[in-house]
């Protein structure tokens, strides 16, 4: 497993690689973390990796939680101010900011947000990145939509969506999870990293479905 581990991790660094010098420690720092990501999504995806806890059950309450927000303020949003809202929630989980799988993704929900804002929804992600990261990653994606931080993966474990990779840590796995204005798990789709390109249309059409 550990040689399947270094095989990935190998690839990942030559995906996130970038021409642009390693010139400071916060850089090299920056390039490692998302090399790891990446191999956190590459490994989830072969089946590689361990998962700290079950997927709650669709019809479920949604586990609680309050995470800081990548909003810049300082605040920080609980599932309670989600469900106040008297909207629907996509709650997404990724592994991490500025990988090329989490940029897709997010790029991909970005593009179809209005139709979401039709079947009163909003979208949310959250990682174990922290909150600057995340608010650099809304800013430079272009997102009209925010993150939520994870820093130790403790959500990610009540929703079923941790990684635990021996040797490189705790990720968010990259799942979904409806979330209906009472609150209550309406739908979770787990195989998200290899259909990274259609999962916004999955989502929408699943909306669609639970909505009419």
């Amino acid at each position: 497993m550990m040689k399947v581990l270094a095989f990935i991790l190998a690839a990942s660094v030559a995906q996130a690689w970038s021409p642009a010098p390693l010139d400071s420690k916060s850089t090299r720092r920056g390039f490692l973390e998302q090399s790891i990501a990446t191999t956190a999504g590459a490994v989830a995806m072969v089946g590689n990796a361990e998962s700290a806890s079950a997927v709650p059950a669709v019809g479920a309450k949604a586990p609680a939680f309050e995470l800081p927000s990548s909003r810049g303020d300082g605040s920080a949003t609980s599932l309670s101010n989600l469900v106040n809202s008297g909207k629907w929630t996509v709650l997404y989980f990724y592994p991490g900011a500025f990988t090329s799988g989490c940029t897709l993704e997010a790029k991909y929900f970005q593009r179809d947000l209005e139709q979401y804002r039709t079947f009163n929804a909003q979208i949310v992600g959250v990682s174990v990145d922290p909150p600057e990261k995340n608010a650099q990653f809304c800013s430079s994606v272009g997102l009209d939509f925010f993150m939520l931080s994870d820093i130790g993966g403790a959500v990610s474990k009540l929703y079923g969506s941790a990684l635990s990779i021996p040797g490189f840590g705790s990720f968010s796995n990259r799942q979904t999870y409806l979330i209906d204005p009472k609150g209550n798990i309406r739908w979770v789709f787990t195989d998200v990293e290899s259909r990274i390109p259609t999962h916004s249309k999955e989502v929408l059409d699943k909306l669609a479905e639970l909505t009419a």
